[in-house]
């Protein structure tokens, strides 16, 4: 499969976004970073759609198109007939003035060959003895069908799409003719490179409108009505059935939008519920007026787009050329796809590793983009996403990991709101201050446990508090108290360090130290009284013998 989405690794921020909304998920995340898987991709344009940081980009054929213009032969366009809703009040007369501009030969509708298709679909519903039948114009809903429901594949209608019908008329009329087709769908550029020689290439509205400003050519408001349009209708939902006569006998008739209602109705059809019925399937909510290049820069208003399309189509069809059944023939066959499927015990230890360890811790809260934790397991098994994927675990591991620290740690830890209420306390600050339990305290103000002014200080001026030494005079116990305040979380958090025995330790030195002084001054003043009386004996020994005991004194007092 041609690779028609491309990923912006720089804009890809691993919101997961992409894989939630992806229908059949077919979306790898590796080092971070989302990877459309080709074989299970179907080409709806949803990760285009939703993708926050337009990280995923349809490749543009712009240049491929002039060089064929470029090339001598007539280049003709067919538009699809959602244009209308696309550029708001231009008929095709106006949009066919605009494409001349730019170099095309000739401009028509595809409702032209959407007419060629429907004609066929009622063929056969008369002559085919068929018990369902599922329309075939939207080619990501041929790839739902020939990737994930083989199956069903009898049921598809074996004809080509009207963008094809549309341009293998053209080039019976246009000899020589290379075909452009411009429409609002993604898949259309992988069906084009798939069956060649039909359409030689595929512009989305947003490639036009860019190459439109870049040439300066405006498109006039000029809606033109053309009564044998009836086709025009194919664009909405349930778009095929009003341009059809519907009176075959014993079948039901059905309109379908949206992947998940086409894959609960294939599923259906798969258990053997449903029996004569032609069902018009499409990918897209609204059908092709929704289509993701439209959804995204067009913004839908389907309401408003589907009475744009009414009055735009006629109550007939277009005259055209009807070509044999045989020509309008069309294969579809099973693509593989599918990996392997993980045995239970390799799912058992993901999830496992994802701390879903019994069926309750199994959320299926969707945040990683899979409905299930099962679903996400197998993913991870096939090497389509990552254990770090889901959210709740990740939430639970850094939260065990910070209670771990602030169990273990032997510092207080002590968590007050702006209001200085009591948020969270540890055991190490529980021991310092005599509380026997957290919910003694949880909720209630500082000011009940400990002197709160060094936290208003800190709220007040913005500055922290470092090492400060503390006594607590109702505990008896003296603290190193640092007050950090964290202004994202408005959390004032402060770190206690008993330091009691420290402070113990130091007065008891410092009593000693006094002690020894006390001494030292009465063996001084002796040593004085003895000199006095024997001056004349001593001497100069006295006089040492002072400064000696000095110096010892000085000594202590230092220490």
């Amino acid at each position: 499969m041609p690779n028609c989405l491309t990923l912006k690794k720089s804009n890809c921020k691993n919101c997961y976004k992409c894989i939630r909304h992806c229908p059949v998920k077919a979306i790898r995340f590796s080092g971070n970073q989302a990877h459309i898987i080709g074989n299970e991709c179907i080409l709806c344009g949803q990760c285009f759609v939703v993708c926050p940081q337009n990280a995923k980009q349809i490749v543009d054929e712009t240049e491929k198109v002039k060089v064929l213009l470029e090339s001598g032969d007539p280049v003709v366009v067919s538009l699809a007939p959602s244009f209308a809703a696309n550029y708001e009040g231009v008929g095709i007369n106006a949009m066919r003035d605009a494409l001349k501009k730019l170099g095309f030969y000739e401009v028509e509708e595809t409702a032209i060959g959407a007419t060629i298709v429907k004609n066929e679909y009622e063929r056969m519903l008369r002559e085919d003895d068929r018990d369902i039948i599922i329309t075939s114009c939207c080619h990501s809903i041929n790839l739902l069908i020939q990737k994930y429901f083989p199956a069903e594949l009898e049921y598809l209608a074996d004809v080509i799409s009207p963008m094809q019908a549309h341009c293998i008329d053209i080039k019976k009329r246009f000899p020589k003719a290379k075909t452009v087709f411009i429409g609002p769908c993604v898949a259309k550029k992988d069906e084009a490179e798939y069956y060649e020689n039909i359409a030689d290439a595929v512009l989305t509205f947003e490639e036009l409108t860019n190459w439109l400003k870049e040439e300066n050519i405006e498109l006039k408001a000029d809606m033109d009505y053309n009564e044998q349009s009836r086709a025009r209708f194919f664009p909405t939902t349930g778009g095929i059935l009003k341009t059809m006569a519907q009176d075959a006998q014993r079948y039901t008739y059905m309109a379908l939008d949206g992947i998940d209602n086409c894959v609960d109705a294939l599923k259906d059809i798969e258990s053997g519920k449903i029996h004569k019925c032609f069902i018009e399937m499409s990918a897209c909510a609204g059908s092709c007026i929704g289509g993701p290049v439209m959804e995204k820069y067009h913004r839908s208003a389907p309401i408003k787009d589907y009475i744009t399309i009414a009055n735009f189509a006629g109550e007939k069809d277009f005259d055209v050329s009807q070509p044999d059944a045989y020509e309008l023939k069309k294969q579809f066959t099973y693509i593989e796809h599918r990996l392997q499927p993980p045995s239970e015990t390799e799912i058992y230890n993901v999830l496992r590793q994802m701390g879903k360890f019994k069926s309750s811790d199994e959320l299926n809260c969707g945040s990683c983009g899979y409905n299930t934790c099962r679903e996400k397991a197998i993913a991870i098994c096939q090497g389509k996403a990552e254990v770090s994927m889901c959210l709740p675990f990740l939430k639970d591991k850094a939260e065990s990991f910070s209670d771990a620290i602030v169990k273990n740690t032997p510092n207080g830890l002590i968590v007050l709101n702006e209001e200085f209420e009591v948020q969270q306390i540890n055991e190490a600050a529980k021991k310092i201050m005599n509380i026997r339990s957290s919910a003694d305290v949880l909720g209630d103000m500082v000011v009940r446990i400990m002197d709160p002014s060094d936290f208003v200080e800190v709220k007040n001026t913005g500055r922290d508090i470092r090492n400060k030494r503390v006594y607590l005079a109702e505990y008896k116990r003296y603290v190193e108290q640092s007050v950090i305040y964290d202004k994202d979380s408005h959390l004032l958090i402060g770190i206690m360090r008993d330091v009691t025995d420290e402070e113990n330790e130091r007065e008891k030195k410092e009593n000693i130290s006094r002690q020894t002084i006390e001494v030292a001054d009465k063996v001084v003043d002796k040593q004085m009284r003895i000199v006095q009386e024997i001056a004349s004996l001593l001497g100069e020994t006295a006089a040492e013998t002072k400064i000696a005991l000095s110096k010892l004194k000085e000594s202590i007092q230092d220490e």
